[in-house]
């Protein structure tokens, strides 16, 4: 994540989420099958969706299934098995969209959205015809602009797509 949208996190209140029990916890939510996500893997520890609101096409979050808020608060095992998928998904994720251009990110606390520990595994963007013409937009003028951007630069995970995604993921793993 660039330094400018960690700056802008420093200085922003706790959210009441992250006051809340596990139950609340829209990730929980998921694992325990009480809300909708394209999983693409899963094992005893860990599991493996789509982001509803991917930066690019394939972007991935890795999420340990007990409830820890905070990446250092992991105990070993979890934070093995965690890394063990990251890996895991990483890989079958390169397969599926024949590149190995990937960002992997884990924040804590500040710039983290969801109070339960999380990797994303966002594949690197490509300088096709469809994003070029992004190239000749001028400098963003302030870190307002740039989150205004990158937003709107973001669409909603449609279904069709995250099924097609999801298989191909799946068949490489």
């Amino acid at each position: 994540m660039t330094s400018f949208i960690i700056d802008s996190h420093k200085t922003r209140n706790v959210a009441q989420s992250w006051k809340e029990e596990p139950a609340f916890c829209a990730f929980c939510r998921i694992i325990e099958n009480g809300a909708k996500a394209y999983k693409v893997y899963e094992n005893d520890n860990v599991i493996a969706i789509l982001d509803i609101l991917p930066i690019r096409r394939g972007h991935l979050l890795v999420i340990p299934k007990p409830h820890y808020q905070r990446l250092s608060d992991l105990p070993p095992h979890i934070a093995s098995a965690l890394g063990a998928a990251v890996s895991k998904v990483a890989n079958a994720l390169t397969q599926a969209i024949n590149s190995t251009a990937l960002n992997v990110v884990c924040n804590q606390e500040y710039a983290q959205a969801v109070p339960h520990v999380h990797y994303h595994i966002v594949p690197a963007p490509s300088l096709s015809a469809a994003t070029s013409s992004m190239l000749s937009l001028p400098a963003p003028t302030s870190t307002e602009e740039m989150h205004r951007r990158e937003y709107l630069g973001r669409e909603e995970l449609d279904d069709e797509e995250a099924q097609v995604i999801t298989q191909a993921i799946r068949s490489k793993l």
